[in-house]
């Protein structure tokens, strides 16, 4: 689910927020930068964990797919696409039991993830060949 931010703009430069993110249910926060905008950090998935994306610099490419099976996944499971951009300060919504695959757009683009767990908290990492999915 995508959650719209904004910008305002005047004489004084320009605020850049997103009201209706709710950060009430996040415990940690971290930032993602590829190394160039030839590396696809693709597919990791979580079965419990809730995430949110937000570009805080640049633009990021974020597929999504639902996954039917953590064990055996199919191999034609419908990809979603969405663009994140700094300019805008959207927020993706990432629900349980989605994998991501995540490429920057921009050269030294960063993406801020947050997170409803603490690291080592659960064990939920899910990773799937960076292939699987077109």
């Amino acid at each position: 689910m995508l959650i719209k931010g904004n910008k305002f703009v005047d004489e004084r430069g320009k605020l850049f927020y997103n009201n209706d993110f709710n950060l009430s249910e996040t415990k940690r926060m971290y930032i993602l930068e590829n190394q160039d905008i030839s590396i696809i950090r693709a597919w990791q998935a979580h079965k419990i964990e809730k995430r949110w994306f937000v570009a805080v610099d640049g633009q990021f490419e974020i597929k999504l797919v639902k996954i039917d099976n953590f064990e055996n996944p199919s191999e034609n499971l419908k990809v979603e696409k969405f663009v994140l951009s700094a300019e805008t300060m959207d927020c993706l919504y990432i629900q349980p039991g989605y994998g991501t695959s995540i490429q920057a757009l921009s050269d030294n683009a960063k993406l801020a993830v947050f997170s409803n767990y603490l690291l080592g908290e659960i064990n939920d990492d899910y990773k799937f060949d960076s292939q699987k999915w077109k």
